[in-house]
C-alpha cells in the first residue's frame, strides 16, 4: 500500500478547497436536464367500439402478433356518463393502460358552446361532474391516463384558444382547476397527458397553453398525414408531421413525450412505405416514448388494415419495435 505524508495530504486538501467553488458554480449553472427517454416505446391503438367490446382488439392483436400497451377512446362531458370503470377494467385485464380523451363539449353542437368555455370550467360550472369522475377513478384504483381537452392549439373544439370566447391565457387555469378537483379527492392513479395538435400555420403557440410541469405527467402530440385528404395538403412522412412539434415541446419541457394520435391515408401516396418509415423514425427518435394509431374509417381510411399490404407493414414494423 502506498504511503502519503501528512504534509502532502494537507496541500492536496487545500487545493481541493480552493477549486470547490469553481466546480459548484459549474454545477449550479448546468443546462436543463435531458428529456426523459422511455426504456421501451409503447404501441397504442384507438379502434371503433373498443373498449365497449373487446373482440376487435383481440382479433387485431392476434393478427399482428403484438398486444397494444395503450388503448385510447373518447368520452364527451355532455354524455353525462360516469367514469367507464367496466371498460377500463377490460382494457387493464387485456394488459393495456386505458387512455381516455376527456372532451368538455357536446360533439353535436360545434365550437360555439358557452357552457363549455374555459372560463366556465375554471369557475366550477362542471365541478359536480368532474368530482364524480374523480371519485369513481379513485375507487377504480388502477392506472388511467386522461387526455383532458386535447388539441387546444387548434380551432375545432370549444376549449380551443380563439373560439367560444377563449384566449390562450384561459387554458392553463381551466386545466389546473380540473386537476385541483382530483387532488381534493385524493386521486393518485391518474396520469395527466397534455396533448396539443402538431403546430401549423395559424395555430396557437404551445408554450402559451402549457399548464406547467407540475401539472402534467406526460405530453403528447396529435398529428396526421393529410396528403390526399385535404385539398392542397402535401403528402408528409411521419417525421415531417411531428418534427416541428417535438422541437417546440422540447424548448420548454422535458416531460415524457408521446404521439397521442397518428394516422395516414391510403389515397394520395404510398401508405405501406409511410408505415415502414414511421417505425424507422420511432427507432431513430427514442425520445418519443410511444405512439397511438387512430385506426378508424373517418375523414380517410386511417385503419391499420386499410389494405393487406399496409397491415403487413404494421406487422413487420411491430416485430422489431
Amino acid at each position: 500500500m502506498l504511503r502519503i505524508s501528512g504534509r502532502l495530504l494537507f496541500l492536496v486538501g487545500a487545493v481541493l478547497l480552493l477549486l470547490l467553488p469553481v466546480f459548484s458554480g459549474t454545477a449550479m449553472s448546468a443546462p436543463r436536464k435531458p428529456p426523459v427517454v422511455a426504456p421501451q416505446q409503447t404501441f397504442g391503438v384507438s379502434l371503433p367500439d373498443v373498449p365497449g367490446t373487446m373482440a376487435p382488439l383481440q382479433q387485431l392483436s392476434d393478427a399482428l402478433g403484438r398486444r397494444p400497451t395503450q388503448v385510447m377512446w373518447y368520452v364527451a362531458w355532455a354524455s353525462g356518463t360516469g367514469f367507464p370503470s367496466t371498460q377500463a377494467a377490460a382494457v387493464a385485464s387485456f394488459g393495456a393502460t386505458p387512455v381516455i380523451t376527456w372532451e368538455p363539449w357536446d360533439p353535436a353542437r360545434g365550437v360555439d358552446q358557452p357552457a363549455y368555455s374555459l372560463d366556465a370550467i375554471t369557475a366550477g360550472s362542471h365541478d359536480a361532474y368532474v368530482t364524480t369522475w374523480a371519485r369513481q377513478i379513485r375507487a377504480y384504483g388502477k392506472p388511467v391516463t386522461l387526455r383532458f381537452a386535447h388539441e387546444m392549439n387548434g380551432s375545432w373544439y370549444p376549449w380551443a384558444a380563439g373560439v367560444n370566447g377563449n384566449t390562450a391565457s384561459d387554458y392553463a387555469p381551466a386545466w389546473r382547476h380540473v386537476r385541483a378537483v382530483f387532488a381534493r379527492e385524493k386521486v393518485s392513479n391518474v396520469s395527466w397527458s397534455w396533448s396539443p395538435n402538431v403546430p401549423y400555420d395559424g395555430s396557437t403557440p404551445l408554450r402559451s397553453l402549457y399548464p406547467g410541469d407540475s401539472q402534467v405527467e406526460q405530453v403528447a402530440l396529435d398529428g396526421y398525414n393529410w396528403g390526399g385528404v385535404q385539398a392542397g395538403a402535401p403528402w408528409q412522412s411521419f417525421w415531417d408531421v411531428f418534427d416541428d412539434g417535438v422541437a417546440e415541446l422540447r424548448s420548454f419541457t422535458t416531460k415524457p413525450l408521446f404521439v397521442g394520435e397518428v394516422g395516414s391515408p391510403e389515397a394520395g401516396g404510398d401508405k405501406v412505405q409511410w408505415v415502414t418509415d414511421m417505425f424507422a423514425s420511432l427507432k431513430a427518435h427514442p425520445e418519443v416514448a410511444g405512439s397511438t394509431w387512430f385506426s378508424h374509417l373517418k375523414e380517410a381510411d386511417w385503419r391499420i388494415d386499410s389494405s393487406a399490404a399496409t397491415f403487413e407493414a404494421f406487422r413487420t414494423g411491430l416485430a422489431t419495435y
